[in-house]
């Protein structure tokens, strides 16, 4: 099998969980991954630990299987790192362990686990159609329309998870999403959120 079989057969592997679970939107929650979870039987193990790099890992022995995750991830590199792993339960049944990090990132089992995860939360046809609907060309995707895509979807792709997405399916040309500061683009587009704003009426030039 080449490696485009292997990640095609991945992406309708995630499909067919989206469609078995009742995931319609590209806003997939830890909830719903924690559902997904239950029913396969992988039990879940927060790790209070600050790690460097480490965002999960995955075991599978005597005890059954196991995803470890970081305990303070918010929310969608938590979502992302849940659907990460659940493709070495599902289809790695092979390995005891696998580790989220950026040692073995470019190994096709976790390039694997990576193209699993982002069709899971926002399947590319899904993506491609809500493009178009914005009247978003090929070679023509800008900063601001991921900006505004992800607000508007309110999925819980990363906006990295996004930008590769739009480079990939032709949206936007090579590099030209490179190097943005998202969030601060978000706040330069729709305003600072009110927990900022708070925060700095609150706390002032001591939070600084």
């Amino acid at each position: 099998m080449s490696r485009t079989e292997y990640y095609n057969e991945l992406k309708e592997l995630a499909r067919s969980i989206r469609s078995e679970f009742g995931l319609i939107t590209p806003r997939v929650m830890r909830s719903d991954l924690r559902r997904i979870y239950r029913d396969r039987e992988i039990k879940i193990d927060l790790w209070p630990q600050k790690f460097r790099t480490l965002r999960g890992a995955y075991f599978n022995d005597e005890n059954g299987a196991t995803v470890m995750l970081a305990k303070g991830l918010p929310e969608d590199p938590m979502v992302f790192t849940m659907a990460h792993e659940l493709k070495h339960h599902l289809r790695d049944a092979g390995i005891s362990v696998s580790y989220c990090d950026p040692s073995n990132e470019r190994e096709p089992i976790e390039i694997g686990a990576e193209v699993f995860a982002a069709e899971l939360i926002y399947p590319e046809n899904d993506f491609a159609r809500d493009m178009v609907e914005r009247n978003i060309g090929f070679g023509k995707c800008h900063p601001a329309d991921l900006v505004r895509l992800k607000r508007e979807t309110r999925t819980t792709l990363s906006y990295s998870g996004l930008a590769k997405r739009a480079q990939f399916l032709g949206f936007s040309n090579s590099g030209a999403l490179i190097g943005v500061k998202w969030k601060k683009l978000e706040e330069e587009i729709y305003g600072v959120p009110f927990y900022k704003q708070f925060r700095v009426r609150r706390f002032g030039s001591a939070s600084r």
